[in-house]
């Protein structure tokens, strides 16, 4: 809930002001009908029934005037003059899909406040340009003034944003600039994003009446401007330079300075506050978190394939997905075409591993579907079809989902050659020795004396399964490829408990 605090300052009195203007009326009129009074009495005696006509007419209209302007006089209460509502929220984090969510709530929830004035308070030192992106269209399309008090840094993506409001402000010491793209590293990236961001914080500080070349040299260090950017590096602002060149309209040190510098007295402050349920949703959709869960999701998968039944690796998986596509869901990025999408790529994935050999289209389009309907559940549709979406966002989350895949497949063959042989967490497997001494034997030499009989497959061999020989069921390994049930098989070889076998034609 937002919580609202009043300034104790008051306007000057509307209500005089408005009461002298009311008399001035009245002043105006009785002039007015001394003067009408004054002519016909001096015209009385060549025109004396037109001009008492023209006098009754005169006096009826002024009369009528009158009534109308009293009974329209508001009251007194109604009079006084409305404090200013401001609606304040805090971009204090890196610029990432939880920011742009926080900024959509902060509007929506101004607008029903009938707020007049929208202030950011900004701390950052940038992050994700297609998050930028949709905050600073959001604000060049607000419907009400939005100030910004930056109180230390507004670098890269947190300049764009900046740039983008009506009004900037900046604390002492604070910095604007250095809006060059970089990526997870630091490294600069290729010249056409490098163009893509020219290009928004050129029209973006058209937009607001500032300089583009300034803007852009934010971005570009090859930009010359006399005197401000000739250093050959990228261009950053402090405060004071910033109020030279026109990209601060003021020096602040708090919201209510900022207020008191624009010349508003009389206020009420609403400032937006997160719900628990908007900090989990924000937490979960992090490009990190949606990372690591579909590492849950296909590493989950795997698992549950290597191991017997249903178990803890299919609820994980599970639980995983329910969390990745959940909030995405209740925020109207992920669709429901998405998410069918996403089970159906499961479904023909299983299928192919379950039900016919070999792995073919049916296990590609699964791997497609699975790729497809994550990637596009990150990304938020800009029009009326679903496939209407940023291209650079759907990129982004297209190598997330590519990598974050990869990095499970490779983790959970990891894991499980790790898991069955170590001792850190207990025993996953059983390590205790089988001494002949104790009375266990070996069946190698029954199961030699197989080699070369036939027998039929009893369940289809993929490449493991199992062969009905002689009455009895064996476990066995196809020498190559699957081999469909009830194909006659001969034994070649035993090998770690199984038989091995190939057709006997």
């Amino acid at each position: 809930m937002p919580v609202i605090e009043s300034s104790s300052a008051v306007h000057g009195s509307f209500k005089d002001t408005t009461i002298a203007m009311f008399d001035r009326i009245f002043v105006y009129d009785t002039i007015l009908i001394r003067l009408i009074s004054q002519f016909c009495i001096f015209t009385e005696e060549t025109y004396t029934p037109l001009m008492k006509r023209i006098y009754l007419i005169l006096l009826t209209i002024i009369m009528t005037a009158q009534l109308a302007v009293s009974t329209a006089q508001p009251d007194a209460d109604t009079l006084k003059s409305k404090p200013l509502r401001v609606y304040t929220f805090d971009i204090k984090e890196e610029i990432a899909p939880p920011v742009w969510r926080t900024t959509q709530k902060a509007f929506e929830e101004a607008y029903k406040q009938d707020a007049d004035l929208m202030l950011i308070h900004m701390n950052t030192y940038g992050g994700m340009l297609d998050a930028a992106d949709s905050i600073r269209t959001k604000l060049l399309h607000s419907r009400i003034p939005v100030y910004v008090l930056i109180d230390n840094n507004a670098a890269s993506a947190g300049a764009l944003i900046s740039i983008a409001c009506d009004s900037i402000f900046m604390v002492s010491g604070a910095s604007i600039g250095a809006a060059t793209v970089v990526n997870q590293t630091g490294e600069v990236v290729a010249d056409k994003y490098q163009s893509y961001m020219r290009s928004m914080m050129r029209s973006t500080a058209e937009a607001k009446g500032r300089d583009p070349m300034i803007a852009q040299a934010m971005v570009d260090p090859s930009i010359y401007i006399a005197g401000i950017s000739d250093s050959g590096k990228v261009l950053t602002f402090t405060t004071s330079e910033a109020i030279a060149n026109g990209f601060c309209d003021g020096k602040a040190e708090s919201i209510e300075q900022v207020l008191k510098m624009t010349g508003h007295e009389d206020y009420e402050l609403i400032r937006h506050t997160l719900s628990p349920m908007d900090r989990l949703i924000n937490f979960l959709i992090q490009p990190a978190i949606s990372g690591l869960l579909i590492m849950i999701i296909i590493g989950g998968l795997y698992f549950e394939l290597q191991t017997p039944g249903i178990g803890f690796p299919l609820a994980a998986s599970v639980t995983a997905a329910l969390l990745y596509f959940a909030p995405l869901y209740l925020e109207g990025m992920a669709s429901n075409w998405e998410i069918i999408v996403f089970v159906l790529g499961v479904v023909l994935l299983l299928v192919e591993i379950f039900a016919i050999p070999g792995f073919g289209v049916t296990g590609v389009l699964g791997l497609l579907f699975i790729v497809t309907g994550l990637s596009f559940a990150m990304v938020e549709t800009v029009g009326d079809s679903p496939f209407s979406v940023d291209l650079m966002a759907l990129t982004k989350s297209f190598m997330l989902v590519i990598f974050s895949i990869l990095l499970a497949m490779l983790g959970s063959i990891y894991l499980s050659k790790k898991l069955l042989t170590t001792t850190t967490f207990g025993h996953f497997a059983l390590d205790k020795t089988q001494e002949k001494s104790e009375g266990f034997t070996s069946a190698d030499n029954s199961y030699n004396q197989m080699i070369g009989k036939k027998g039929l497959v009893y369940s289809m061999l993929r490449p493991v399964g199992k062969v009905s020989i002689e009455g009895e069921v064996y476990e066995a390994t196809a020498m190559s490829g699957y081999i469909e049930k009830d194909t006659e098989v001969i034994v070649v070889d035993y090998k770690t408990g199984q038989l091995i076998v190939k057709k006997s034609q």
